[in-house]
């Protein structure tokens, strides 16, 4: 089943609700290790994707299509990192800059996702104190 998407998505559950079974189930575990490692985040709909905000400031965000899931860094200081990282944690996973793809069938592990959503934490704290 092809994912469907919307420009006149308006929320992060109207855009999951769009997602075939198994993709949406591998979108809602990483929207859940998301909110577990960020609490204090905001949810919206931005660029056709789900963005969680922090302090005012894009932290990480997630999306579909027909090939592959997508966990959006949204740092292009992370970009160097990751490529470090690439033969160990990544090395299972497609990185494309700031954005690691992956499939349902072998999610991001959630101790990477919290890693990698603490230290946008950190630098978006860093970035309000300029």
């Amino acid at each position: 089943m092809p994912v469907q998407r919307s420009a006149q998505t308006e929320s992060v559950d109207d855009y999951l609700k769009m997602m075939p079974g198994n993709t949406r189930v591998a979108l809602e575990k990483l929207r859940k290790i998301i909110k577990t490692a960020a609490p204090v985040t905001t949810e919206v709909v931005s660029y056709k994707i789900p963005i969680s905000k922090y302090q005012g400031h894009p932290l990480v965000g997630f999306g579909a299509t027909e090939n592959h899931c997508s966990f959006y860094i949204m740092s292009s200081g992370m970009i160097p990192k990751l490529a470090r990282a690439r033969n160990a944690e990544l090395k299972r996973y497609d990185v494309s800059g700031a954005t690691i793809h992956f499939t349902p069938d072998k999610p991001l592990p959630a101790t990477l996702v919290t890693k990698l959503v603490k230290e946008r934490i950190a630098e978006n704290e860093k970035r309000a104190k300029k």
